[in-house]
């Protein structure tokens, strides 16, 4: 397989994989394109690589640098900016786990903690019912927060030790 034909492949599969966690398509082929370029691309060179337009690359550029995973940087001498990504994939993965923690999960810790304590008869089963299934959750919620923090602070090392012990 040829490098353009390897990297066309790669930037389309790693779309397809953002999508599945949620994130745009586009979004995550630019940040495969920063991640396999060699040297910082300037928006000119991802539109023209990826067939998109400026203000789509404009704005994949601004959530992707919001997320912590692509950065800005000027050549001396040019007026354009130029991105380059992060390379080091357990980093990336550190930074896409504390996002979205900071994301998903903080929000969600709030709702449960607004409802955690709902007036009513603790007798009554819908009262019940709902206290406990919340209490479940953010026992749940707890427990899989501290897990990603865990993950998210942990040097390599840790973590593929770890992970490597999980997989026997």
């Amino acid at each position: 397989m040829k490098l353009q034909e390897g990297k066309e492949k790669f930037i389309q599969a790693w779309g397809t994989l953002g999508s599945n966690w949620g994130i745009s398509r586009t979004m995550a082929q630019v940040h495969a394109l920063l991640m396999v370029s060699p040297e910082s691309l300037s928006a000119d060179e991802i539109m023209e690589e990826l067939q998109i337009s400026r203000g789509n690359v404009n704005l994949n550029i601004r959530a992707l640098i919001d997320w912590g995973l692509v950065f800005k940087e000027h050549k001396s001498g040019d007026r354009k900016e130029y991105f380059f990504a992060e390379k080091d994939v357990y980093k990336v993965f550190r930074q896409v786990v504390k996002e979205r923690r900071k994301r998903e999960l903080e929000p969600v810790f709030k709702v449960l903690e607004d409802v955690k304590v709902v007036e009513g008869d603790q007798k009554d089963p819908a009262v019940k019912a709902f206290t406990e299934t919340i209490s479940g959750i953010r026992k749940f919620a707890g427990k899989a927060d501290k897990a990603l923090d865990t993950i998210s602070r942990a040097e390599e090392s840790w973590f593929l030790s770890a992970l490597l012990k999980l997989m026997k």
